[in-house]
């Protein structure tokens, strides 16, 4: 097998000064690849409770990955376009680039303008791996998301071409108004179409525009013509049309928007005028180049509906979904409803290893692929062309290439490939099985649960009615409460297991959901059973609580504090319910005795 010469090569950096010739570049890569892996470098993570928890949900951990996207800044994104080839070896062909980002307002509009955290812990690993952050506020690229573009077209506005639409029925106001404009161009064109007019010098030309109080756009002879709505517009471009071929309408739009005036220009020629349209569409290009920043790399990725590869996607593609789309949904199901619209398949590699049985006890993915090393015998020749003079690798950049180099290891052993036969004629799953399956550090289902893995050679099946959170325990390690709980009720004879999720919180996962749901049951009867719990200051409540705390984003709180707080709201609300359903029946018993008395 072939040395991996992946960990010498460096990818593409990309700055705002190389940004336009990058483009170029990955969308001829785009279009040769099979798949696409992305990484980001952020300026933080959540800590604590905040961030993903073995107790959370696809739902929770979603809004906690929301809270991430809102809260921190990506400073880097590498995206590396790779072809796989299923020779013997495999081939593996990757093409790295590494984007600095900065959010710079270059439109002016105070577009974009955020206001993001950084964790001082990542800022000095990030110095101590060679980050140049001079280099990201500086020279980074800046962006606008699609929403922000939309905004941001609406306060500066350029003359642009519009489409003829299909002739409707003119009214007889039309029909002056056009028959007056149609005069009117005419009339001006014809004093730049005599022969005369086409040997004059320069200087004379622009001389006699000038007495004439015609206008110019650019070197070309132009006239304005005003107009009050679309109406107009139509029926201005429809006259320009008939005149001649000569003609090229531009509409200029006012500080609203709306069309002010048609600018009609002349051109000398066919080939001038295929040459004005030509100049107007790239400054439209460049304009929206300059609109859209590092979405153009984003947009790039949505067009070619390449598979994406990413390790914790969810973190990622959130993060992704509220910086270049859109601000993120509330929930997790919306949130997929709009990713797909923009990555239709996307696969996260946790999800991927966890396919393979000893892997599914790996953490990250360096362990996934010291394992792999280890255990398994995958030949793969590794090509990634030398795009960089330098042979410097940073964190982002590597990120990627190991996801790129597991993706390659994973699909060869699971025989996964983007067509669904392999050279041989051995059949294989297509990628799309495996996609758009995000799979958080989260290991909990609201349903039937499914593996949970706590002891190196063991793993357990668990659903939200088997979880407890459990606050007030004064500091008790996991091994002091795992000793002293079973003493203060009988519960807590059956086996459970215990995770600290903050210093003030921890969860109790029971094999038994009956025993749990029992538990609480007591706990919110205030049980004298439960003396002895409720004497040592102990509190609980269950999972529907917690899912509370983080719908309503009681982020600032100590888990304890939060769940305190809402526990006791739902208590009274229970309450209430249950004093205003005691109320409904009794009202609903003497109205049917009236109607009975009454019969």
């Amino acid at each position: 097998m072939a040395a991996p010469r992946a960990a010498a090569a460096s990818a593409k950096q990309v700055t705002r000064w190389n940004f336009a010739e990058a483009v170029r570049e990955l969308e001829a890569h785009l279009g040769a690849c099979d798949y696409v892996s992305v990484a980001a470098q952020k300026t933080g993570a959540p800590t604590g409770w905040r961030r993903a928890l073995p107790v959370d949900t696809a739902e929770t951990a979603y809004l906690k990955a929301k809270l991430a996207a809102e809260s921190f800044q990506p400073l880097q994104v590498a995206v590396c376009p790779f072809l796989l080839r299923n020779s013997s070896p495999s081939t593996l062909v990757a093409y790295p680039y590494n984007f600095h980002l900065f959010p710079r307002d270059e439109l002016q509009l105070g577009m974009p303008s955020y206001s993001f955290s950084c964790q001082s812990s990542y800022l000095s690993t990030m110095a101590n791996d060679g980050f140049d952050f001079n280099m990201c506020i500086y020279d980074g690229i800046s962006y606008l998301s699609r929403v922000q573009e939309s905004l941001a077209r609406q306060k500066i506005f350029t003359p642009c071409l519009r489409q003829l639409l299909p002739s409707t029925r003119i009214s007889v106001a039309d029909s002056v108004f056009m028959s007056r404009i149609k005069s009117r161009i005419a009339h001006w064109r014809k004093g730049h179409t005599g022969p005369s007019k086409k040997d004059d010098d320069p200087l004379i030309s622009s001389l006699s525009r000038l007495l004439s109080g015609g206008e110019s756009y650019g070197s070309r002879p132009s006239m304005s013509i005003d107009v009050c709505s679309d109406r107009q517009v139509q029926l201005v471009l429809e006259a320009v049309n008939h005149i001649s071929d000569d003609l090229v309408p531009l509409v200029v739009p006012d500080k609203a928007g709306a069309a002010r005036a048609v600018c009609v220009i002349f051109t000398s020629s066919k080939e001038d005028k295929n040459l004005l349209l030509m100049d107007i569409q790239k400054s439209e290009d460049e304009q929206n180049f300059k609109y859209r920043g590092f979405r153009e790399v984003i947009d790039l990725l949505s067009s070619s509906q390449k598979p994406i590869i990413s390790y914790n996607c969810l973190n990622d593609l959130t993060m992704m979904h509220s910086k270049f789309v859109a601000p993120l949904p509330p929930n997790m199901h919306e949130f997929m409803c709009s990713l797909k619209l923009v990555f239709s398949n996307v696969v996260d590699i946790s999800h991927l290893w966890r396919q393979i049985g000893p892997l599914r006890k790996a953490k990250n993915i360096q362990a996934a692929l010291s394992f792999l090393q280890r255990q398994y015998f995958v030949p793969m020749e590794i090509k990634m062309p030398q795009q960089d003079g330098t042979s410097s690798v940073a964190k982002n950049e590597q990120n990627v290439l190991r996801i790129t180099k597991l993706f390659a290891k994973l699909s060869n052993l699971l025989k996964i490939g983007p067509e669904c036969q392999l050279q041989s004629g051995e059949q294989c799953a297509a990628v799309e099985e495996y996609c758009n399956i995000f799979y958080p550090s989260c290991m909990v289902e609201d349903s039937d649960g499914v593996d949970f893995a706590n002891e190196p050679d063991t793993a357990k099946t668990v659903s939200t009615d088997n979880i407890i959170f459990l606050w007030g325990f004064r500091g008790k390690s996991v091994k002091e409460l795992k000793s002293y709980l079973p003493g203060l009720h009988q519960a807590f004879s059956e086996d459970f297991e215990v995770k600290l999720l903050d210093k003030t919180c921890s969860a109790l996962i029971f094999r038994n959901s009956d025993t749990a749901m029992q538990l609480l049951k007591e706990i919110s009867s205030e049980s004298p059973s439960l003396n002895n719990f409720f004497s040592e200051g102990l509190k609980a409540a269950g999972f529907e609580v917690y899912r509370k705390v983080c719908r309503l984003g009681l982020w600032d709180s100590d888990l304890a504090e939060a769940l305190d707080g809402v526990s006791s709201e739902t208590a009274d609300s229970t309450l209430s319910e249950r004093n205003s359903s005691q109320i409904y029946w009794n009202s609903s018993s003497m109205l049917d005795l009236k109607e009975y008395l009454e019969c």
